[in-house]
């Protein structure tokens, strides 16, 4: 591992300079992974791997999108693409990608599949964390890892496409061959990560829940709304509105926090949005930091999951979820931002 300073706080990670591809390779040279479940995580993990040369097979129910899915992205039945079951069978290494209820309700029959011996793969800690919800409890004899992506798994097919890879954690939670770490490593790498910075289950999740509900997903899109509707509320357009929302944000300013910071964000704006963004920023830091804490203490104490699996566990969930989706598409807002991105150059040729 290799020390890195990050604002004055020691971290170890892991590069490939570490832990180079060809030694991934050397280390899963025997395995066979299945990844169960072709979703969301699911093709980017398993294209990435394939592409670098390990052995893998997909579990994935015969009939639906994400099984066509697999099969235009060149998986063959009864070759490298199978039932969950038999997938998990065939395993050594199964990468339990299925959403979190998914996974509760097809943990019985993954279960039985598993053989001394194996390592079991997540890329959240919800089901190890929360077993006292979820009734995951990995048999004492298979090693259990995690390898989290720090995006979604279009981005870790995407980066890895283009050469740049993903951050990801990765945490041991359980070490029956004494090998457990190193094999969560090479599927790390293997999986196109940027780098890997170590965890626990518990942080992974207690992280990641609190952030996906905050700032990158559930906080972003209230703060867009609130700004969005004050602006039509005081008279400006739609397209005004959406484009001093979104548009700027998403198509100039964030891609340069990217690249150089926020902190240099700051220096190189002109000198009334410096004034402004320096007044402001503890402002609205002070106003939401309550909530956050709110957040966090539901994350920890398992109300939030609880919510999840209650939610998605009902008869008429997707119908529920659609209805919820739809009002966000079809919000003013959302339309505007319909029609702004067809005005962009590269949409108009």
């Amino acid at each position: 591992m290799a020390q890195f300073d990050f604002g004055g706080v020691m971290e170890e990670v892991v590069t490939e300079d570490e832990f180079p591809l060809q030694k991934a390779r050397a280390v899963l040279a025997n395995e066979v992974v299945a990844v169960v479940g072709y979703g969301v995580q699911g093709p980017g993990q398993a294209l990435n791997m394939r592409d670098n040369g390990l052995r893998v097979i997909i579990g994935q129910r015969q009939g639906g999108k994400s099984w066509d899915r697999a099969l235009a992205d060149g998986f063959v039945p009864g070759e490298t693409l199978f039932s969950p079951e038999e997938a998990a069978e065939r395993a050594t290494v199964i990468q339990y990608l299925l959403s979190d209820a998914g996974q509760v309700a097809m943990w019985p029959k993954i279960k039985a599949c598993l053989k001394p011996g194996n390592t079991l793969y997540f890329s959240h800690g919800f089901a190890i964390v929360y077993k006292d919800q979820t009734g995951i409890i990995p048999p004492p004899n298979v090693d259990v890892v995690l390898v989290a992506p720090k995006g979604s798994g279009r981005t870790v097919r995407t980066n890895f496409l283009d050469g740049s890879g993903i951050n990801a954690s990765f945490a041991v939670f359980q070490d029956f061959t004494g090998k457990a770490r190193e094999k969560a490593l090479a599927l790390g790498i293997g999986i196109g990560s940027g780098y890997l910075f170590p965890t626990t289950f518990e942080r992974e999740v207690v992280s990641d829940l609190t952030g996906e509900r905050g700032i990158l997903m559930g906080a972003l899109a209230g703060v867009m709304e609130a700004q969005y509707n004050l602006l039509r509320r005081h008279g400006h357009s739609p397209s005004e509105a959406f484009n001093e929302t979104v548009e700027e944000l998403t198509q100039s300013l964030i891609g340069l926090v990217g690249e150089k910071g926020m902190d240099w964000m700051f220096a190189n704006c002109s000198t009334t949005a410096q004034r402004g963004a320096l007044d402001w920023a503890p402002r609205f830091r002070d106003a939401v930091t309550p909530l956050f804490e709110q957040l966090y203490e539901r994350v920890k104490t398992g109300e939030e999951t609880r919510r999840v699996l209650q939610a998605n566990s009902t008869a008429d969930y997707r119908q529920k979820l659609d209805k919820e989706l739809a009002a966000m598409h079809d919000s003013e807002m959302w339309r505007a931002g319909t029609a702004v991105r067809s005005l962009r150059p590269e949409n108009r040729k």
